[in-house]
């Protein structure tokens, strides 16, 4: 993988690259798609809510910057519904508020942050969840 960022001048690759890494440590499985190869409106909310619709989600899950702006009408139009996502403020998310979610891997591990976010997954998808 460093090989990738050792002469690139992209911020993108470097970005995508890392994502990508950060998935495969997470196990996850499934397929990165560019926004860029899908129909989408250009104004930020309609291009989220048609991004959802093109890959076939049933929902959106945002984090507390985007729920700032973000006009859930245009979800609400093609009936997904958006999921705040704020991560809790104890054990490996302590400071994910503060810095970044990728705290909680270098401080707790792949396999603690792992196990967390299936928690949380499994919580939400029960709806025994508060948002």
């Amino acid at each position: 993988m460093l090989r990738k960022f050792h002469g690139s001048a992209s911020t993108a690759e470097v970005a995508e690259e890392s994502t990508r890494a950060l998935l495969r440590l997470l196990g996850w499985t499934g397929s990165i798609l560019h926004s860029s190869r899908l129909p989408a409106r250009p104004e930020r909310s309609q291009r989220l809510a048609d991004l959802a619709v093109a890959t076939g989600a049933r929902g959106y899950l945002c984090g507390t910057g985007g729920m700032r702006y973000l006009a859930t009408d245009s979800f609400a139009d093609h009936g997904l519904d958006v999921v705040p996502f704020v991560p809790p403020v104890t054990d490996v998310w302590q400071d994910a508020r503060e810095v970044s979610a990728v705290r909680a891997l270098m401080t707790a591990g792949i396999a603690k942050v792992t196990d967390e976010l299936q928690a949380i997954r499994s919580c939400h998808r029960s709806g025994r969840c508060s948002a």
